[in-house]
């Protein structure tokens, strides 16, 4: 994966913007999102991604060559190449980097400015699966958001947009409680520790960040909710699931999710 360019201050225009959550290096799926992002919203120029993307970079590019998003910027999850990734960001590390002609990785922490939103971005997250895949190869210890991560995202400041891989400890997401509490996968309990502690690491900069929406993907379970002093949390789901993809209106930082039906209507399959 070869660096393109870096972009230390990001500052869009946008009035809506499109997010969705896990794609999985899935080629097939994202020429469909394509497809459908241009039917359902011509209007939305950006794709705000919520990590384990994985993409081959020509893929991207061409999956979107007739579209109208014109920027993909990507909020890294565990799933991720990162032999390749972690040299470019190291590079710069508070800036973007651009690995396609559309496509820029966010840093760990990133910031961007929507609108009159400011959004604090902060990837990676915990594989609860590790122990099923190969150091090196399927899996490598940087997806971890550190201590440091934390820090530096306390560090810049307040937001009112934040995006995430990893949802917070104490989410008020049903959903994602619920598959927490029952672990469907038999994930061993070393994974979910890990899990745990990545959350609450989340939640820090969640806490302290105190932004009035969090939008995050790695559960591949859809859903929202909202804690006792307002805060929402929103989760996608993953390629092919219900509420994978929904546009994001930034002056109310309200989410609508189309069906998984009317994307795939509007995408002609």
């Amino acid at each position: 994966m070869k660096a393109l360019e870096y972009q230390r201050r990001i500052v869009l225009p946008d009035r809506r913007v499109a997010v969705c959550g896990d794609v999985h290096g899935n080629a097939g799926w994202l020429r469909i999102l394509a497809k459908a992002l241009t039917a359902l919203a011509p209007d939305v120029t950006t794709l705000l991604q919520l990590g384990d993307w994985w993409m081959q970079p020509e893929e991207v590019d061409d999956a979107f060559a007739a579209s109208n998003i014109k920027q993909i910027y990507v909020t890294l999850g565990n799933h991720e190449p990162w032999d390749e990734v972690s040299p470019l960001l190291d590079a710069y590390p508070t800036a973007a980097v651009r690995v396609s002609d559309i496509t820029w990785l966010l840093p760990r922490p990133g910031r961007l400015r929507i609108g009159d939103r400011a959004v604090l971005s902060l990837g990676g997250a915990s594989s609860v699966d590790k122990a099923w895949r190969q150091p090196g190869v399927s899996w490598w210890p940087d997806e971890e958001i550190s201590e440091e991560h934390v820090a530096a995202a306390i560090a810049s400041g307040p937001a009112d947009l934040m995006l995430t891989h990893e949802g917070p400890a104490r989410t008020p997401v049903r959903a994602v409680r619920e598959t927490l509490r029952t672990n469907p996968m038999g994930f061993p309990d070393d994974a979910l520790a890990a899990s745990a502690t990545s959350r609450a690491r989340v939640a820090e900069a969640w806490d302290a960040a105190r932004p009035e929406l969090l939008l995050h993907g790695h559960m591949h379970v859809a859903g929202g909710g909202a804690t006792e002093d307002g805060r929402r949390v929103g989760s996608l789901g993953r390629e092919g699931q219900e509420g994978h993809l929904g546009f994001l209106d930034m002056s109310s930082l309200t989410l609508r999710t189309p069906s998984l039906k009317a994307i795939r209507a509007a995408a002609g399959v």
